[in-house]
């Protein structure tokens, strides 16, 4: 599937995307590295942190190619997508989803649930991701970017 074909069966939005919009959301998953990396919080709110930061990133990727993904399984979706944006390969996909699904049990029905080394692998997780959409932003929507990028 393409995602003309996702848009068409209802699961995106056409979106013209801005550099004040991409901007703004890279800012988002900028702060969240930072604040990921900070001491004194839990490894709960570490990964969960850092898993924004990834999904920014990803929102980001979306909108740079003209969709955004509908509320119903938007998380799923931007994350789905980057097969189509950043060609992640499907064990990355697969990755960037278990983070999901286990974030969503740690936010919602079991605390001290994440572990050290997870918490830290979705860091280095957001932290790469971070880097692919910006390199992949210079090389196909260059004037997505802020001038002094």
């Amino acid at each position: 599937m393409t995602l003309q074909s996702w848009c068409d069966n209802g699961w995106l939005f056409p979106h013209n995307a801005t550099t004040k919009e991409i901007t703004k959301v890279l800012g988002v998953a900028d702060r969240d590295l930072v604040d990921c990396a900070s001491r004194g919080f839990s490894d709960d709110n570490r990964f969960s942190i850092a898993y924004k930061a990834a999904l920014a990133c990803a929102k980001a990727a979306l909108a740079a190619a003209g969709y955004r993904a509908t509320t119903a399984s938007g998380h799923y979706r931007m994350i789905a997508s980057l097969e189509h944006t950043l060609h992640l390969s499907p064990d990355d996909i697969e990755q960037f989803d278990s983070y999901r699904k286990k974030r969503n049990i740690s936010e919602y029905e079991e605390s001290g649930l994440i572990t050290s080394a997870e918490a830290s692998g979705m860091v280095e997780f957001a932290r790469k991701l971070r880097i692919l959409v910006e390199d992949w932003l210079r090389a196909n929507h260059p004037h997505l970017l802020a001038a002094n990028d």
